[in-house]
């Protein structure tokens, strides 16, 4: 079999990323438009508790820049984040090239728009509300691309507060309870402007939320989710979850579709999500929706909102494939050839 992952020529040159994120995510283009800002101090200057992960050449200092700036590292380690990383729009932080993995804390995706995250690894957040990527509030066009994440006190990618046009590909979840939750709370009304495209993911063995949602629209595809502990996806209150060509694999717990019931603060009485199940393929026991969890009528479909995009029929040896090609990878830096307009 010849599979048809996405992506296949955007590590041509190192800025063939920008714009080419597939779903919602697809406008992001990152730092495009910026120079080149290289990380070359991963612990910060001078290597001081007052000052760790902070100070010039460090990714801190890069991501709090307010210019277009594309992020490289030239040095491979570890980043031991002593608080939250906030990210300013218009950056790409590009892990080609070199194995750096985030610690710690994680990164803040606040109030910012054109974010490309790609190639990193995430693992060991500690404390209380530390996820790996947080994006709230209020932002937008955003890619993460081929990540790992794993391990940390709360979710590993969250997306809430009225953030939308996202699009999370090719990245592997493991080691993790609530993976990935999309709308946090009833009350926030605003998320209905939710837009998230997850797809040629892997969720090894995480325990639920792969991905929970609220409000939002969410479409996914070609994603393999296997051995979940309680679900593996879930529909709380006006969610609209479009599961299309996706590889489901129950371990003990055969759940596959969850819908919780929650009332909108600006409505009467209490609703769960929608979930259309289209082409997916459920394995050792996994459960399908049935029919009046479906809802149709009540669901979006993607091609009301971009045109393509590349997907094909799950299968044995897909997941293979998906097991080996999603999450950080040892793959080189690509050179920065010219732009061409």
């Amino acid at each position: 079999m010849v599979s048809l992952l996405p992506y296949g020529d955007v590590d041509f040159s190192l800025r063939a990323m920008a714009g080419r994120a597939e779903g919602f995510g697809r406008f992001s283009i990152g730092g495009l438009n910026g120079p080149l800002y290289f990380v070359t101090n991963l612990a910060g200057f001078p290597p001081l508790p007052s000052s760790r992960d902070d100070g010039p050449g460090s990714l801190r200092d890069g991501c709090r820049r307010k210019e277009p700036l594309w992020i490289v590292f030239e040095v491979s380690g570890t980043i031991h984040l002593s608080s939250y990383l906030s990210v300013s729009s218009y950056k790409t932080i590009d892990g080609r090239g070199q194995s750096v993995k985030l610690t710690g804390k994680g990164l803040r995706l606040k109030e910012c728009e054109h974010i490309i995250i790609c190639n990193l690894q995430f693992e060991g957040g500690r404390g209380h509300d530390v996820d790996g990527i947080q994006i709230k509030p209020n932002s937008r066009h955003i890619w993460i691309d081929r990540c790992s994440l794993s391990d940390y006190d709360d979710g590993l990618i969250d997306i809430t507060r009225q953030s939308t046009d996202i699009t999370v590909s090719r990245c592997y979840f493991a080691q993790h309870d609530k993976t990935m939750l999309i709308g946090a709370d009833p009350s926030h009304i605003g998320d209905r402007c939710i837009r998230v495209t997850i797809h040629h993911c892997f969720f090894d063995g995480t325990r639920q939320r792969q991905p929970r949602v609220r409000f939002g629209k969410v479409h996914l595809y070609n994603n393999y989710t296997r051995n979940w502990g309680i679900y593996a996806v879930c529909a709380s209150v006006e969610s609209q979850i479009y599961s299309q060509c996706n590889i489901y694999e129950a371990g003990n717990k055969k759940k596959t579709f969850e819908f919780y019931t929650e009332k909108a603060a600006d409505k009467e009485e209490q609703k769960s999500g929608f979930i259309k199940s289209e082409g997916d393929i459920l394995l050792n026991g996994a459960q399908p929706c049935s029919q009046t969890e479906h809802r149709e009528g009540c669901m979006f479909h993607p091609s009301e909102y971009y045109p393509t995009w590349t997907m094909e029929a799950p299968s044995h040896s897909f997941k293979d494939v998906l097991q080996l090609c999603t999450g950080w990878s040892s793959i080189s830096r690509p050179k920065d050839l010219p732009v061409c307009n």
